[in-house]
Order: structure tokens, then sequence, then C-alpha cells
């Protein structure tokens, strides 16, 4: 089931786009990308996707084909868990499960810590867990203790105008900087294109470096959720050959969450195009499909 093109909604928060494919009628599950792509993240993966789930792909704020906004606080992670639930809602869609990759999976865990009752399962792909102080903090620790260059360009986004005076039209080279696989091969044509287009829309340099701008606001919230736990059943999925979510990454995470299995693929960060048979073999082994309008309103 292949992902459409493009859609636009206007929501109370908003104008967003997304992709959909699958059954009308069949489960929900909501699929979040992350930095620096967009919705067409899950292009190969869907259409290995089983029968009797219907998969809504939104562009997160300021990527993608959403809006474009100016100013950092809309890009709070906790403020785009907001975003994607309005698109939800506006959708008629009251449970739903969920999957996020990079930033998507920071804001997939805001949206379950927002709605719990809502979520029925979750699955996070290659980022942090933002509730394992533990873990996170020996990850911090292990990158201190050395060189720390993978981490460079998220300094780089943090830097007042640096962006937004270096990016445009020198798109391709900074997308094809980080879209690589892990073992050589070429990553799609057809989705670093995708990338490259919508990073030629006016105001995404900078909107895009805006999720790495929050990150310090982000942490300050993460760091009061030591004590939470999510409830729902959770799938962690790790490309294990990335360079900048390292293995410490998976320290302790058996502690944030109520019931998590944690499964690995033998690729890099961006594992759904560098592995799609793989993720998608995972995913059909945990989410829930259904045949009925179960899960819609």
């Amino acid at each position: 089931m292949h992902l459409s093109n493009p859609l636009s909604l206007d929501t109370p928060r908003g104008r967003f786009s997304y992709r959909e494919s699958g059954d009308l009628w069949g489960a929900p599950v909501v699929m979040i990308h992350g930095w620096p792509e967009s919705s067409y993240c899950w292009e190969l993966v869907a259409e290995r996707l089983k029968t009797g789930l219907r998969v809504l792909a939104p562009d997160l704020r300021g990527l993608g084909d959403s809006e474009r906004t100016p100013g950092t606080g809309h890009y709070l992670k906790h403020e785009l868990a907001r975003d994607v639930l309005a698109l939800v809602n506006e959708l008629g869609i009251e449970q739903f499960q969920l999957v996020g990759h990079d930033w998507g999976g920071v804001v997939a865990q805001e949206i379950a810590i927002a709605e719990p009752d809502r979520v029925q399962r979750l699955v996070i792909m290659n980022i942090a867990v933002i509730n394992n102080l533990k873990g996170n903090q020996e990850v911090i620790d292990k990158v201190r203790s050395g060189s720390g260059r993978a981490y460079w360009y998220q300094h780089f986004l943090q830097t007042p105008d640096l962006p937004e005076a270096m990016i445009p039209d020198n798109e391709e080279a900074w997308l094809g900087h980080f879209l690589r696989t892990s073992d050589g091969s070429d990553f799609p044509r057809e989705a670093l294109d995708e990338y490259i287009r919508t990073f030629e829309i006016p105001g995404t340099a900078g909107t895009q470096a805006n999720y790495y701008r929050t990150f310090n606001d982000d942490a300050k919230r993460w760091a009061g959720l030591s004590r939470h736990v999510f409830p729902m059943p959770a799938l962690y999925l790790y490309g294990n050959r990335d360079h900048v979510i390292i293995p410490e990454y998976l320290n302790h995470i058996e502690d944030c969450f109520r019931s998590v299995r944690v499964e690995q693929v033998e690729a890099g960060h961006f594992l759904q195009e560098e592995q799609p048979g793989p993720v998608a073999e995972r995913l059909n082994g945990f989410l829930q499909a259904q045949s009925n309008n179960v899960g819609t309103t």
C-alpha cells in the first residue's frame, strides 16, 4: 500500500500536510518522521505493511509540506505533539497506534505522555527515550569523554542565523551529507530528491534548525520525567550501526515502560529506508490490524 501524495488539512493549530495509505476502516497507525526528512520516509515501509492498517503520516511543522512557522517556541517537542494531535483530531481518529523515528520518536513519546489512553501501541526508532534520565546521562558522559565530532551539526544548527545563511542553494550537499546508508549502498534517490524539494521551500533552513535550537528547553522539561512509565505496549526498533544514537541509549530503557521489546536491525540511523523489509517485518509482528471501523469517530 503506497503512501498518497501530500494532502493538506487546516487545523486549529495551523495547516499541516500528511500522507495516507491502507484500509480506511483499518486500525489507525500514525507514523511520524524525523529530521531532516518528511512523511515520505515511510514510503518503502508502508508498501510492505500488512492489510488491516490505516497509515497516517504527517509532516511535522517546518518540514515536509507543512507550514513554515517562524519562532522557536512552536518547535518545542510537546508543542509539535499538539500539532499532530490536532491533525489526528481533525481526521476524526480517537485511538491509534504510534510510530516515530528520530525527532518524530520524541514527538511520539510526547503524544503518549499527553494522551496515554488514546495510544494503543508505541514504536520508537533510533532516538533517546525522554524519561530515561539515567541512560541518557551515561550517553552524555561517554560523548564528553571522546571527541563528540559526530554531533557537530547540532551545534551548527543551534548557531543563530548561520543555517539560514549557508543552507539555501546548497540543499543537496547538506542533505546528501546525512542521508546515507551504513553499508555504502545508495540512499533511495527518489527519497533524497523529495527531501531536497521540501528543503528548497523558503524558510526551511530556519525552521529545521529550530528543532535543535529548542533542545535545551526540551531537556529541562524531560528532567522532570524520571518517574514516568509508559503504560502502553512498546517496541524500540534500533538500527544498530547508528553513529549518533549509540548503543548506550538503550541502557535502562526497560525501566521506562510497563512493557517493552527491543529489536535490532543491521542498519544505520535511517533504518526505515536502508532496510525497509526488516523494519516492516518487525512492525507487522507488533502492530495490531483490524478490518472494521473501531478506533474512529
